[in-house]
Formats: structure tokens, sequence, C-alpha cells
């Protein structure tokens, strides 16, 4: 029968939803604060980063529900836990990210026709203000465990840090030079900057969901190792995808020498993935006589000599 090796955990969901939480009332606070400053000011770089941080409430209110979720045991219904819901945090925030780009670029273009008045002077001081909440903010997430719910919290935190940087440098040339129009080139300036994090995290939360082969592991060079120990013919049917940050499986068919190597075997199987590629569930099926194998494939991944 199918051997099962399953390691979970759940003890940093605690430290981590309290990061989240943290930073989730700092940011909206501000939020709040930069909005009116904006307002009064004139300013779209700031009223742009007053709604990236509006949004940013939103996704690190997001992160810190599946930081809570991912703490909930396995049921019936979902035997797995809810690690996943991490996953699904990251892809939240990083479609939410594209829409907040998106939206601040179309403001800034339609300004370079009519560049309203900006209060500089006023630009400048909430600005400065924003930049030291940011960086708290900033410095409270990018520090402890990280996973692919804090690197989209992160993410929206870095935009808004830019976008302070933005702001301030945009309040101190309108406020010595009185020239308007670098408002909105810097708020698309920070656009750009945003848009490549934004497609990298897109990128990797996608490939989770699509069940992908984890980066920095090959496929064919663990079916190799592990058709290499002792007493075992061929490894097929070979695939390997992550559970959620830190748990990744692996499921495969090992063809023997006979049965009766099998426990000997597993053991080694079980601790050479461990150690060698951090594989920690796997599902392995034990299988005698010849398989037919196809160069290439990924499904027959290793072969035994």
């Amino acid at each position: 029968m199918p051997a099962h090796d399953h390691g979970h955990a759940h003890s940093h969901g605690a430290s981590v939803g309290g990061r989240l939480t943290l930073a989730l009332g700092l940011t909206l606070g501000f939020a709040f604060v930069e909005a009116v400053g904006g307002w009064i000011s004139g300013s779209l770089a700031l009223l742009g980063d007053a709604g990236h941080m509006l949004s940013d409430s939103f996704a690190l209110g997001l992160a810190a529900l599946a930081a809570w979720a991912i703490k909930q045991p396995p049921s019936f219904r979902h035997s797995y836990g809810f690690g996943r819901m991490e996953v699904v945090a990251a892809l939240v925030n990083a479609l939410l990210m594209l829409g907040v780009v998106g939206g601040i670029a179309w403001a800034a273009i339609q300004r370079f026709q009519a560049p309203p008045e900006v209060q500089g002077g006023t630009v400048m001081l909430i600005a400065s203000v924003g930049l030291a909440i940011n960086l708290l903010v900033a410095w409270i997430l990018g520090h402890g465990e990280q996973n692919l719910n804090i690197r989209g919290a992160l993410l929206h935190v870095i935009g808004d840090l830019l976008g302070s940087v933005a702001a301030l440098a945009s309040g101190a040339v309108i406020f010595f030079t009185g020239w308007m129009p670098i408002d909105p080139i810097l708020a698309l300036l920070v656009c750009g900057l945003i848009l490549v994090s934004t497609v990298r995290l897109l990128r990797d939360t996608l490939h989770v969901v699509l069940e992908g082969v984890p980066f920095g592991i090959e496929l064919p060079q663990v079916g190799r190792a592990m058709a290499e120990i002792d007493h075992v013919r061929s490894v097929h049917d070979l695939h390997i995808w992550t559970l959620s940050s830190g748990s990744i499986a692996l499921s495969a068919h090992v063809v023997l020498d006979g049965l009766q190597h099998w426990e000997g075997a597993l053991e080694q199987l079980n601790g050479l993935l461990l150690e060698e590629f951090g594989i920690d569930h796997t599902t392995i099926q034990p299988e005698t006589g010849f398989h037919i194998l196809h160069p290439g494939s990924p499904e027959d991944a290793g072969r035994g000599d």
C-alpha cells in the first residue's frame, strides 16, 4: 500500500498574524490622514499614495485572515487544512495591486493635460510622516518568517513606501521650483516599479496554484536520485508540488526488486527526499516487475541500473 509521511507546521500563524494586524492598524490610520492631506494640497502623488494605503489596509486584513485560517486544523472536508489560504490571499493582493497601479497611472496621464495647483509644503510634511510610517510597517513585516502571504502584504507596503518617497520628492520640487508636471511624472515612475514586483508575485503565486514543481527543485534530478536507492529499479508517475510555504509534497510509483525490500527502501527514500530536497510530505506507491519507460516524460523521471 502507499506510504504517507506528513509534516505540517502551524505554530508560525500567531506571530505572522500579530505582525499583520499591527501593520493593518498603522496603515489604515495613516491612510485617512494622507487622504485628507492630499485633498487639501491637491497632490495626485499624495492622493494616489492614500488610495494605495487604503487598498493596502484591505490587503493586510485579508493576509491577517489567511494567517488565522492557516492555524485551523484539517477536517474531513479539508484534509490538508487551510495552508493554501496564504496563496489565495497573495493572489488576490497581486490582482488588487494591478488595479491600483492602473488607476493611478490613468489619473497621472490625465494630469499632464491640465496640471492643477499643488501645495508643495503640505505635501512634503504629510509625505515625510507617511515615509516614517511605511518604513516602520515594512520593518515589522520584513522581520520574521516569510511566506507568499507576507510577500503579498509586504509588496503593498513597499509600494506605499515608494509612493511616500515620490510624494516627498514631488512636494520638494514643487515647493522650491513650482514645476507642477513632476507630480504625475513621479506617480508614473512609482507605478512602473510596483508593477515589476506585482508581476513577479503573480507569477510565483500562479505557479503554486497550478501545482508547478517548486522553484529550485528539478523533477528529473529527484527521480534519478530516488532510482539510485538500493533495490529500486525505476521511478515513474513522479509529481512534486507546493502545499503551502514550507511544505512540499511528492507522489511517485517506485518499482522494486521485490516487496521484501520495501521497508528499507522507503526509509531511505524519505530520508533522501527530506534532507536533499526539503520534501516533507510523501506518498510513494511500491511496485514489482518492469515498467515501460518513456524517456523525457516527467511521469518517468528515474531509472535504476
